[in-house]
């Protein structure tokens, strides 16, 4: 029998799987990688705004040397920004390092995390990383059942994840129903709020939960510059909490872990208030060209407030592998979400208008 490594809980860990690359689509299925659509990872059709183009331009002379690894220039944009002290922020590889930080500073082998079912995939290992006991509370309506989770709470556990609005479901809870949750929470038990969707929400369903943090010194919120501000690439992240967590957050991730441009790529894309009106814009006509289309079709869908869209492709368990290839093979990479026990599904994520009319032509396709 060959040697095993590591522990056991490492070794049950399944790894992430991301969303397909363009090259590799092209590669499996003989396709010209300039025809093919990508709909699959909920990034921004329009990609790196001009404003941190500029900004990077103007850093490159700079890459010879190490990034700040403390972020002084970008915390202080966040600070004045959010209407917090710098030493309430944690800057992130991406707001999945802060989920993952989260999880070493707060949580021993053993104790307990909760998480709601169909919630992202990082926060189930995020809890086997650390050797930590899950505790998966079912979901309502394809969302966070707030109550049970609350009710789900035991001696052992030290943190909670939410995620508002939700990923891969899209589902949202009203800031009324977080807060009276909050009440709830044991003063001892860190909640981390991940709102990597947040600038998606219509005008009226906005709220600033990070004000939130002063009344509640166990409440990490979590944001991130991949989804509305365009810099996926780049992997910028931050927490917002009360120092007794960001200093335990800060004395275990990693040195420079934002680099020198996605540092500059962030602080002029926070300012950058038409790139993401238009983004949002985009993003509420997409929704309804969607909508509409599998209102059409028949086809059952999770009304949503992120940028993507989770919709039933099919009533037997083959349905979204079955689809999903079948619009690989035309060019179109979506999300199928079998991993998440939503094997009939697909997350499609939502593009630019021709994108989305070759998505939906591909789906007619692949249904017939």
């Amino acid at each position: 029998m060959p040697q095993q490594f590591g522990p056991e809980y490492v070794r049950a860990i399944a790894p992430y799987q991301a969303g397909k690359p363009i090259a590799e689509v092209a590669r499996e299925f003989g396709l010209d990688e300039a025809s093919i659509v990508k709909l699959a990872s909920n990034e921004n059709p329009f990609g790196v705004p001009e404003s941190s183009k500029q900004a990077m331009a103007a850093t490159l002379s700079e890459l010879g040397r190490y990034p700040d690894a403390n972020g002084f220039a970008l915390k202080a944009v966040l600070s004045k920004r959010y209407g917090v002290s710098p030493d309430w922020i944690t800057l992130g590889n991406g707001s999945n390092d802060i989920l993952e930080i989260a999880a070493h500073a707060f949580v021993q082998g053993g104790q307990s995390v909760v998480y709601s079912q169909y919630s992202f995939a990082v926060y189930a290992l995020a809890t086997q990383g650390v050797g930590a006991r899950p505790i998966v509370v079912p979901a309502k309506a394809y969302g966070h059942d707030l109550d049970a989770m609350a009710a789900s709470i035991e001696d052992d556990t030290r943190l909670i994840y939410i995620a508002n609005p939700n990923n891969p479901t899209g589902t949202f809870i009203a800031p009324s129903e977080i807060e009276a949750f909050l009440k709830r929470v044991p003063a001892h038990v860190v909640v981390v709020l991940d709102e990597a969707y947040n600038e998606y929400l219509a005008p009226e369903q906005q709220f600033e939960s990070s004000q939130w943090v002063r009344t509640y010194p166990n409440l990490l919120v979590s944001r991130t510059f991949s989804k509305a501000y365009g810099l996926a690439g780049l992997r910028v992240g931050f927490a917002i909490a009360q120092p007794a967590l960001t200093d335990l957050m800060n004395r275990i991730r990693q040195p420079f872990n934002v680099n020198s441009l996605a540092q500059a790529a962030a602080i002029a894309a926070l300012g950058d208030k038409d790139f993401l009106a238009q983004g949002a814009a985009n993003n509420a006509a997409g929704y309804r060209q969607f909508v509409e289309a599998f209102a059409e079709l028949g086809l059952e869908y999770v009304p949503s407030f992120g940028n993507f869209v989770l919709v039933r492709v099919g009533m037997d368990d083959s349905a979204g592998a079955r689809i999903n290839l079948a619009l690989l093979k035309q060019g179109v990479i979506v999300r199928p979400v079998g991993n998440y026990g939503l094997p009939q599904w697909l997350r499609i994520s939502i593009g630019l208008p021709r994108e989305n009319a070759l998505f939906l032509a591909a789906l007619r396709k692949a249904l017939a």
